[in-house]
């Protein structure tokens, strides 16, 4: 599978130049992560069949890009989100991400279905578990695409991925 941080997002500019959370729930890529998502549709346009992607608006906004020039909806995977350490791990509800991005599918997600607190590091590697056995079980696997979040992609892969940053990953 190739695996994809989000773009840079509005909080991830703010905290890099102030050192400390902003206090912005579910935020939008800032001007400079939308030109990003828009320079990553050449760079993976030719490997990408299927996208996995979490259902906060910074990774939904990522995926666009290709998803359009690809013609593929992106799935939405709450296992894929953030741990819930910062304001921007608070997630939009399903009805309002329904709202912003009518063509996509969140009829599997609760109202709230973000952690309402900090996972622990277990909690984490379950989901990590739980999305590694999903993965196995599905074809094309090397041409899916997953969007997803430092702290995930982390424990998936073992890497730590700037915003925008893609690689690689078996399984």
């Amino acid at each position: 599978m190739i695996v994809l941080r989000h773009c840079e997002s509005e909080f991830n500019q703010l905290y890099s130049m102030t050192g400390r959370d902003p206090g912005t729930p579910d935020p939008s890529l800032s001007t400079q992560g939308k030109e990003h998502a828009l320079r990553l549709v050449s760079e993976l346009q030719g490997s990408v069949t299927r996208i996995l992607v979490s259902p906060f608006t910074r990774t939904l906004q990522t995926a666009a890009p290709l998803a359009q020039a690809l013609n593929i909806t992106p799935e939405i995977m709450p296992l894929l989100r953030e741990r819930n350490l910062y304001s921007c791990d608070a997630g939009s509800p399903a009805s309002t991400l329904s709202k912003a991005w009518p063509g996509l599918d969140f009829s599997q997600l609760d109202e709230k279905w973000w952690s309402g607190h900090p996972e622990s590091d277990h909690q984490l590697q379950d989901r990590v578990r739980q999305f590694k056995a999903f993965m196995r079980t599905q074809p094309d696997t090397s041409q899916t695409l997953v969007v997803s979040h430092w702290w995930f992609l982390l424990a998936l892969s073992g890497d730590s991925l700037e915003n925008g940053d893609w690689q690689h990953q078996s399984l």
